[in-house]
């Protein structure tokens, strides 16, 4: 039974350990904002955070995931994150108008928080290296770019409105589940 730190609650839960953590995440679990693209992880739409480091879930067996810290895109709006609820990444999103049909999103959103938690100010050869496993097909690169550079300066401003979840201190409800 893979046991995990998902958006700051421990979590563990009854299902093969070659499971893809996506549909863990998305069937057992019920967190629905990570999306299946590809099913190959080339895409993007299925990143998370692992650890503070963006995976693809789709490809991700739960096991691989046992003792680690998981975020999805639900966790980057949880009470104590900002003023607001938003993160400064969903925050620069709806500033910028960076969706059109909306669907790499999440994937977007969590491979911009992933590269902003290790630099500060990033440049555009720094965004297009780091973002360049997540497909748009709408094309709005530009916009994701001047987002994320927005993004930057809201977490300047507000420091305090950017930290991941944490290891919550309880032991959190196991979820039933097995059959796909």
């Amino acid at each position: 039974m893979p046991k995990f730190t998902l958006n700051g609650e421990a979590r563990d839960v009854n299902v093969p350990g070659a499971n893809p953590l996506l549909w863990v995440l998305r069937e057992t679990l019920g967190l629905t904002g990570t999306k299946f693209g590809c099913g190959i992880g080339q895409c993007g739409a299925c990143t998370v955070l692992l650890n503070g480091q963006p995976i693809r879930s789709c490809s991700f067996p739960v096991s691989a995931a046992e003792g680690g810290e998981i975020t999805t895109i639900e966790g980057l709006s949880i009470e104590g994150l900002s003023t607001d609820g938003g993160h400064p990444v969903q925050q620069a999103w709806v500033e910028e108008q960076v969706p059109q049909c909306g669907y790499c999103q999440s994937g977007q959103i969590m491979s911009a928080v992933a590269l902003l938690e290790r630099t500060e100010r990033p440049t555009d050869a720094d965004i297009d290296t780091a973002m360049s496993g997540n497909v748009c097909r709408c094309g709005t690169y530009g916009a994701i770019r001047r987002a994320i550079h927005r993004a930057a300066d809201l977490q300047a401003a507000n420091p305090e409105a950017v930290s991941l979840p944490t290891r919550a201190t309880s032991t959190g409800g196991g979820d039933a589940g097995g059959d796909r």
